[in-house]
């Protein structure tokens, strides 16, 4: 079977791929590169001095039509049984009443566009969640070929062959 690819696949522009790093973890151990905000009074990068390091701020957001997009094109959408992948199924195809889906424990937002230069179909993949078992994760990745929805990770828990 050839290789599953969205019906739209926009360029996606990341405004900045290098990361923020804390103020002075570069000269201190003790001081881990994971962004904190400085709120120091006299702070030279919480008042935006010239040449020091760069604040995260809004306007490093990724564009609204390409956020949360893998490099594929597609969205990811977890799952965790064969029944959570019909209704990614119903998403994909465009329907416009698949604004939410519902799962024991999370709800998730999808939005769709109604404009005529977008569509929306085979939009999403499927990933499967990483508590899922063995035998369940063989029965998504089988129904998810018949329903021609790719998964992300088919090939994660499974065995080549059975021990005995």
């Amino acid at each position: 079977m050839a290789a599953l690819r969205p019906l739209v696949k926009p360029k996606i522009v990341k405004k900045r791929t290098k990361k923020f790093i804390r103020h002075q973890s570069d000269r201190y151990v003790k001081i881990k590169r994971n962004w904190r905000k400085p709120r120091g009074i006299d702070n030279r990068v919480r008042r935006r001095f010239k040449g020091q390091i760069l604040m995260p701020n809004i306007g490093y957001g990724s564009n609204k039509k390409t956020k949360h997009m893998l490099p594929s094109g597609f969205r990811k959408f977890l799952v965790h049984n064969v029944k959570e992948l019909e209704v990614l199924l119903m998403c994909n195809n465009g329907q416009t009443g698949c604004s939410w889906l519902h799962s024991d424990s999370w709800v998730l937002l999808l939005t769709t566009l109604k404009s005529s230069e977008t569509s929306w179909a085979r939009s999403y993949c499927a990933e499967i969640a990483h508590n899922v078992s063995s035998k369940n994760r063989k029965a998504i990745v089988e129904r998810a070929a018949q329903l021609a929805i790719r998964v992300t990770n088919p090939n994660a828990r499974l065995r080549s062959e059975e021990n005995e």
